[in-house]
């Protein structure tokens, strides 16, 4: 049995101490720390966990997801397989087991509640309770995913309530997904049996939440970044740290390493900021890990300080699997079917008939760093019997076009994109992953269109040229290394700056403009959607 022995100034997360010890590990457990009288100038912390995280947002299957985040002290996550689920259900499920089994990170998934998210619109498949009680018989499964299905629980929905029925006879947790419940509304959906929320978006929100009884779940990924309006809630509770949606480009630079730099740096006692990525979630969800103690398994990070968190050594079961930023062990990616069904649609089919000179028109309102988008009307020009976008007013088009069934593509209208010429699409589109392109150009989206049809991914299309980065797996995910990954994506941004577009992540932004279960405006295979009044609308009006 081989034995480590790591140095190092203790974090010890349960009595709020930090000891110089030197830990011992053996078998895959923590099997002695002993007091030092000289304190060693690194610091050892437990195993880093992400406890709500949808690994298919980093574009990475798993294998190359746990070759990114091992370096950066993460040994555990919680992933919401509900993105591949909606497009290649359950067999989607079964590839993240497989593809996840070969490389040390512990890689746990919740059963997914929600596949379609919705009953407004269509995905690639449906999981119902049958599935819900075969996945959380198994122990890889951890709980219940988030209930996005806010309406139904609130309706008495016998389809999710039986799957909250389910994950309660399997005593397993169960996660929410509730943005701006407050009230009588979250009293029944907390009764429900619902105990964690990452979509909070004010401290006040989150402290109603947490009083009466949910764990808050402070998110700070590529989509949604809360830390700093949280941060005076995050302070003064027990919470946990979380990034949701972290896309490669920002993951090859940092993990819960650098959420907790960020956390600490806002003004959050480092000992509580380590907690909340380390104990309270191995605690709330019963997972091995988040202590150094003996008997434990021995999860361990060795760090720099405890201001920056610069990882020098990660171990996962006591064996080292990661030194100075680089992993030790080797991904060997799987890959199951694209899951996109080829399209050749012309520019035509992107241009929405009215009569008249002009058309009054719904406008989703894209915003940078939220998954929200706001509403408005406008007028916009009408020729040859279509409406027209108007660039120099940032109104342009948008279409969603279905993955699975030869249909007619759903057009709309979005501001917030700032383009100038072109189009770009985008086959990542929480949550059923049609196909979403934006542009100036109706040519250029038609073309934009097709590629990803055929390969998965992002594309740009600029004067009839064609630039991609593929998603091979279900058109979310590669099997290429992350800096890989990132460095194609940083290029495909740099492309639509020099074309107009100023967003920081101007995918992932498209992407949530079809997520039907957050405010306000959206679109659905189905049409505009409006969220507050949970029903289709018009584009025209």
């Amino acid at each position: 049995m081989s034995r480590t022995v790591v140095d190092g100034q203790l974090v010890d997360v349960v009595n709020g101490k930090i000891v110089p010890s030197r830990v011992v590990m053996e078998g895959g457990k923590f099997t002695e720390i002993v007091p030092l009288a000289v304190a060693p100038s690194r610091y050892l912390l437990p195993g880093l966990i992400d406890s709500h995280i949808h690994i298919e947002s980093s574009q990475l299957c798993p294998s190359r997801f746990a070759e990114a985040a091992v370096p950066h002290g993460t040994t555990a996550v919680i992933s919401d397989p509900h993105e591949i689920a909606n497009v290649l259900g359950m067999k989607g499920i079964e590839l993240m087991l497989e593809d996840s089994a070969n490389v040390p990170l512990r890689i746990f998934l919740t059963a997914p509640s929600c596949v379609p998210a919705t009953r407004y619109e269509r995905s690639g498949a449906t999981i119902g309770v049958a599935e819900i009680e075969s996945m959380l018989k198994d122990q890889r499964f951890v709980g219940l995913g988030e209930v996005m299905d806010v309406q139904g629980v609130l309706n008495d929905d016998p389809g999710i309530i039986s799957k909250i029925k389910a994950a309660k006879a399997f005593w397993k947790g169960i996660d929410g997904h509730c943005p701006g419940l407050v009230g009588r509304d979250l009293v029944k959906y907390i009764n429900a049996g619902i105990r964690t929320d990452h979509e909070s978006m004010t401290a006040d929100e989150a402290e109603e939440k947490y009083f009466l009884g949910m764990w808050i779940q402070v998110r700070e990924g590529s989509a949604s970044r809360d830390l700093s309006s949280l941060m005076p809630f995050a302070k003064a509770n027990e919470c946990m740290l979380v990034s949701d949606d972290l896309r490669a480009k920002d993951l090859v630079n940092g993990h819960l390493d650098v959420l907790l730099k960020k956390a600490v740096a806002l003004g959050m006692p480092p000992m509580h900021a380590i907690r909340a990525v380390t104990a309270w979630p191995a605690w709330h969800y019963n997972l091995p890990g988040g202590s150094v103690a003996v008997g434990r398994t021995a999860d361990l990070v060795v760090v720099e300080d405890l201001r920056n968190f610069k990882v020098l050594q990660v171990f996962i079961e006591g064996k080292l699997v990661a030194e100075e930023g680089v992993p030790l062990f080797l991904a060997q990616p799987k890959t199951n079917g694209l899951g996109i069904l080829p399209r050749d649609l012309v520019g035509d089919d992107m241009l929405l008939p009215a009569a008249g000179e002009k058309a009054s028109v719904r406008v989703i309102e894209a915003i940078p760093d939220r998954i929200e988008s706001g509403s408005l009307v406008t007028e916009l020009p009408v020729r040859d019997g279509r409406v027209r976008a108007m660039p120099e007013q940032d109104v342009l088009h948008l279409a969603l076009v279905n993955r699975y069934v030869d249909e007619r593509p759903v057009l709309g209208f979005i501001k917030g994109f700032g383009l100038k010429r072109g189009a770009m699409a985008t086959s990542v589109a929480h949550d059923s992953h049609h196909i979403l392109a934006v542009g100036t150009s109706v040519d250029d989206m038609a073309r934009a269109i097709n590629a990803v049809s055929r390969t998965g991914g992002f594309a740009v299309c600029d004067e009839n040229v064609i630039s991609a980065l593929p998603l091979e797996v279900a058109g979310l995910m590669s099997t290429s290394p992350a800096r890989v990954v990132a460095q194609k994506e940083n290029e495909l941004v740099e492309l639509l700056a020099g074309m107009g577009c100023k967003l920081p992540a101007p995918f992932m932004t498209l992407s949530f403009q079809s997520l039907l279960v957050v405010p306000e405006l959206k679109i659905g295979d189905r049409g505009l959607f409006d969220t507050r009044l949970m029903e289709v609308v018009p584009a025209l009006l």
